[in-house]
């Protein structure tokens, strides 16, 4: 077997499954500029953190939260638990120096530093925002042997490629509590992302007190929402970890839960309810109506005291106008106007509340749908259609900043490969410079339809790390091997955050299969991932907020870590049919074979019940593969076509799931046909 192939099937077998190589190969986001040095600086309990004095909030609470995560992670008894002084111990084992505390703003200085010898650790940064990142970085580079913990020596230099990097949470659909955000904050920090985009409300729900209307909450809350007092927490809980904070007021569409509270400013004058469902709904605001402003004054006034982040966004996407058609007094004042159609109206509107912000020190930023020629260009676009080569394309040529999300909606559930391939620049189009400049970066969105508490993690992490290093490294070249290995070696470091991603699903399966053993139902997770897109909820009509979400399809992830094996070993065999890289294969395939018999062996319940018909045809997939695998057996027409029918079976949609890599049976199964003269059709 060629070297190439023996170093694939290692990465397989010890990546895919969780183990480790040297710890500086596993870094994510990758550091712009590395370089490796002999010898390694080694921990020991006399382990020191050294800050200046007087230190700023943020790097003494991620020095002292740097040590005790390198204690759990090591065992360590450091006689240090808290950092000490430069000036008093500039001999430390990690020394840092940096200029000035950063603001949490545009185009503020983020790099920094690390160096790594035998005898200390150095670390310099403009600002405190990068000696953060760099404790994050270092976490990262922690090695060990069977005996010691130690640091590779080495220099980096690093610093992002872009100015925004940000995780958009939405919690009007389901409702996030406070300890939900904290712990993704931190997660964030982890993956170097330093815009935290709250999404507050929509059709299901407003989620921030407004001390001058506090209908708000007593009639559209369902009372889940965010005292102001909590938000202010929040708030800070971000900036000590570097992270500015953006809060979002979906309007004029996306408006139920507002005119539920207000009915008067909506274009229907009748009573609302929250929505229940998903999907795009009529309600809209009124722009017609002076009190319509009067409210949403009042709104961003609080907002604007609440958050100190230059920008509000408003949201503006996906109104259909369908309620302005149908008022008359709003088509009048339309054509009294000059008003052509209903984006002429919005633009009206958007015009309106941007000088409302302005009034209050804030910039407008919304969805793509507010660019026209009118806005003003210190609107800030976020773009969701057509990717870079569409309204980001069309945004910055028109003289706008904007934000990239389009490739980033991490509730679609695609695997991580998707989004890690996103491109930051029209590929079609060449930018100038400057305009280049007006990309500022990207947001991952987390709309949660179908998530809750349980599940919010399990969706957006580990993938997001994958979005993280295109935000801050920005990789010409894509090495989608290197990547996964690197996601899922970081993928268990989020744990000590608090992050449930893992462990969540056990949680799930437990309760599908009433406290029984689940090794056969965490193997199937391996196996199956979420249907993608928005195949899951088709219409936004199966599931209700208030719908289960401890199902199969809910302790799933978008990258089956299983599949994913399979589809790498594929690859490698049909470049290069070896007999051990198909002994791999037979291995793989008995293994599945097997778990229909072992969930039957459960004592059933309704639940778990619905799981056979699944992995009866998963049985069924892989002993005809079995079968055609051994060129001794005899196949034939009949035994063609009854495969035909097995493969259509497996890969039909059950319990919300499909399994995955459906390419790679098919490539392995037109393979092995093709060397007994039979031809395969299915893709």
């Amino acid at each position: 077997m060629k070297k190439t192939s023996i170093l694939i099937i290692f990465f397989i077998l010890n990546q895919m499954m969780g183990q480790n190589t040297q710890a500086y190969q596993n870094l994510m986001p990758k550091p712009q500029n590395i370089t490796l040095k002999d010898g390694y600086f080694v921990l020991d309990s006399l382990f020191k953190v050294a800050i200046p004095e007087h230190s700023s909030r943020r790097v003494q609470i991620a020095a002292t939260k740097f040590i005790r995560r390198l204690t759990d992670r090591t065992g360590l008894f450091v006689k240090y638990g808290f950092p000490v002084s430069t000036q008093t111990f500039p001999q430390a084992a990690i020394v840092v120096y940096y200029d000035r505390e950063g603001k949490l703003q545009l185009y503020e200085d983020e790099s920094y530093q690390i160096d790594i010898n035998s005898k200390q650790i150095v670390i310099h940064a403009p600002t405190d925002l990068g000696v953060i990142y760099a404790f994050e970085t270092l976490l990262q580079l922690l090695d060990n042997d069977a005996n010691t913990y130690f640091f590779q020596n080495l220099s980096i230099s690093d610093q992002p490629a872009f100015t925004w990097r940000g995780l958009m949470i939405d919690v009007s659909r389901h409702f996030q509590p406070v300890n939900v955000i904290k712990r993704n904050l931190d997660a964030m920090l982890v993956a170097k992302l330093n815009t935290f985009h709250w999404h507050l409300s929509d059709d299901h729900g407003f989620r921030v007190e407004i001390k001058s209307y506090p209908q708000l909450t007593e009639k559209a809350s369902d009372g889940q929402f965010y005292t102001q007092e909590q938000i202010k927490d929040v708030v800070q809980y971000a900036d000590d970890r570097g992270i500015r904070v953006i809060p979002e007021i979906d309007v004029p569409g996306h408006a139920t839960a507002l005119v539920t509270a207000f009915p008067e400013i909506a274009s229907q004058k009748k009573n609302y309810q929250l929505q229940r469902n998903a999907g795009i709904f009529d309600p809209t605001l009124d722009p017609t109506n002076p009190r319509t402003y009067m409210v949403l004054d009042s709104i961003f006034k609080e907002l604007s005291k609440l958050f100190p982040f230059e920008y509000v966004h408003i949201g503006g996407d996906e109104n259909e106008g369908k309620q302005w058609d149908a008022n008359p007094d709003i088509q009048a004042f339309m054509k009294r106007k000059g008003l052509k159609n209903n984006h002429e109206l919005q633009t009206y509107f958007n015009i309106k509340l941007e000088k409302i912000l302005k009034k209050y020190h804030k910039n407008l930023m919304g969805w793509d749908e507010i660019m026209t020629e009118q806005m003003p260009k210190t609107a800030l676009i976020h773009v969701w259609r057509g990717g870079a080569n569409g309204y980001l394309k069309k945004a910055v040529k028109n003289g706008y900043q904007a934000v990239l999300s389009n490739g980033f909606y991490i509730d679609l559930l695609l695997p991580a490969s998707a989004h890690y391939q996103t491109q930051m620049y029209p590929q079609q189009t060449k930018l100038t410079d400057k305009e280049k400049q007006r990309v500022l970066g990207g947001e991952a969105t987390m709309w949660s339809e179908l998530v809750t508490p349980v599940t919010i993690d399990s969706r957006i992490w580990p993938r997001t790390l994958a979005i993280g290093e295109r935000l801050w490294t920005n990789p010409e070249k894509v090495d989608i091997y290197n990547m996964y290995k690197r996601l899922f070696a970081q993928s268990y470091h989020l744990e000590e955050l608090g992050i449930t991603h893992i462990k969540n699903r056990d949680v799930i399966l437990r309760n599908i299969s009433q406290n029984q053993d689940i090794t056969t139902l965490q193997a199937l997770t391996r196996l199956y991932e979420p249907l993608k897109g928005y195949t899951r909820n088709k219409d936004g009509t199966e599931y209700y907020t208030y719908s289960p979400f401890m199902l199969f399809a809910d302790a799933c992830s978008a990258d089956a870590k299983d599949a994913l094996y399979f589809k790498f070993l594929t690859e490698q065999y049909l470049k290069e049919p070896t007999g051990q890289l198909k002994k791999e294969l037979i291995t793989f395939l008995r293994k599945i074979h097997d778990y229909h018999q072992d969930l039957l062996v459960l004592q059933p319940n309704p639940k778990l019940s619905k799981l056979l018909q699944m992995t009866k045809s998963l049985k069924d997939l892989s002993a005809d593969l079995l079968l055609l695998s051994d060129e001794k057996n005899q196949i034939d027409d009949s035994f063609v076509s009854k495969l035909t029918q097995t493969v259509n079976k497996a890969f039909m949609p059950y319990n919300d799931v499909r399994l995955a890599s459906e390419k790679s049976f098919n490539h392995l199964i037109r393979y092995w046909l093709s060397l007994r003269g039979f031809e395969w059709k299915t893709e």
